[in-house]
């Protein structure tokens, strides 16, 4: 079997009313995809998606076209060399895993050598709520089944991203596990703040102690490796992130300083399925935990909640929804089947070849620009 084309399609949903992500600035009135379609000459297409451009892959096709698509390793290494150059074409790789999975008739998970497609999930917030709305919304989690949410910090003043959490806290009781996102690892181009040093990160630590919070995400730039370590040594907190690495090497990085109790990368972002399972062992081999960060299309939470299954470590895994403003017609208007938890909280991952995703091709078909 030998790849014949790799196509690549952009699709825009307009968003009215406007989703006010907690990391962005500017309200967000529209959502792009960019849906990859990986043929066979057997008849077999591997599909995947992203919401960010594959920027530089356009001209690069002939370097897959007439290859075997199982060789996953020699397709992931001119990838990263595509991605040194150029931009992030992950999604690539994972529309070669749902080819392989597809080929071997079973899930990506089993493939990986998971043994449950069943994985508990965390809600995770994405707006910016006043206190009293937030323990509202956790109320609602928790009764519709879900065992943990996380809970979003950029507020102007730190203290009231506080309020916000004590504010469930008090609501809910020990009903819910609760995470929290300082948001403080990168930024949107446009946005000029100045990250958390140390000291503000532990100050606010001290506080999040005191809320039985069972991680605490991002709370300092991305590369402050020393400062992450310093955090960890000081708070009984799980310290987590990895979310936006663009290279294996950096993650490798975070492990072997010791930066981090939870490592977070997203497979869409970096280094595909294939890469993500030698990071899933590193973090394993120094008993971190790992849990893929995924916040973009349903496509990609698909993609990596079936890394985290195949890995067997993650005690919970990231479940984008948020409604009204980010319900699943958003973020999976792609997808003909939604991905959705069960009564019990649980993501249960489709048990057809690959990564199970039938596409909605006349939602695709009123979205295509280009």
């Amino acid at each position: 079997m030998k790849i014949t084309a790799i196509h690549i399609s952009k699709h825009r949903l307009e968003l009215d009313p406007p989703f006010h992500a907690s990391w962005d600035s500017r309200p967000r009135v529209k959502f792009d995809a960019f849906v990859v379609r990986v043929e066979t000459d057997g008849g077999v297409t591997g599909i995947a998606a992203t919401d960010t451009e594959l920027a530089g892959f356009a001209g690069h096709e002939d370097l897959f076209v007439g290859r075997d698509p199982l060789a996953l390793e020699r397709h992931n290494r001119i990838l990263a060399n595509i991605q040194f150059h150029y931009g992030r074409c992950w999604p690539v790789d994972i529309a070669l895993w749902d080819i392989a999975g597809k080929v071997a008739g079973m899930p990506v998970w089993k493939l990986l050598g998971g043994s449950s497609g069943r994985i508990p999930a965390y809600l995770s917030s994405g707006t910016l709520r006043d206190a009293g709305a937030m323990a509202e919304l956790a109320e609602r989690v928790a009764g519709q089944g879900y065992k943990a949410m996380k809970i979003r910090f950029h507020r102007p003043d730190w203290r009231d991203d506080v309020a916000a959490v004590a504010a469930v806290r008090r609501r809910v009781g020990d009903k819910l596990v609760l995470m929290v996102d300082c948001n403080q690892g990168w930024r949107m181009p446009w946005d000029a703040d100045e990250p958390w040093g140390l000291k503000d990160a532990l100050e606010v630590a001290r506080r999040l102690e005191e809320l039985d919070i069972y991680w605490m995400e991002e709370p300092l730039h991305r590369g402050d490796y020393d400062g992450m370590a310093a955090l960890r040594r000081a708070t009984r907190l799980r310290i987590a992130g990895g979310e936006m690495t663009r290279e294996l090497h950096e993650l490798r990085t975070l492990i072997d300083r010791q930066c981090l109790d939870v490592l977070q990368p997203d497979a869409v972002l970096t280094g595909g399925i294939t890469g993500m399972r030698g990071i899933a062992r590193a973090a394993l081999d120094h008993n971190l935990m790992f849990t893929p960060h995924t916040w973009s299309n349903g496509m990609g939470v698909l993609a990596n909640v079936h890394l985290a299954a195949g890995s067997g470590q993650s005690p919970y895994v990231e479940f984008p929804y948020d409604p009204p403003e980010w319900g699943l017609d958003r973020r999976d208007f792609m997808l003909a089947e939604k991905l959705g938890c069960d009564r019990e909280g649980n993501i249960v991952l489709p048990d057809r070849p690959g990564l199970g995703a039938i596409l909605d091709e006349d939602a695709l078909e009123r979205t295509r620009i280009g």
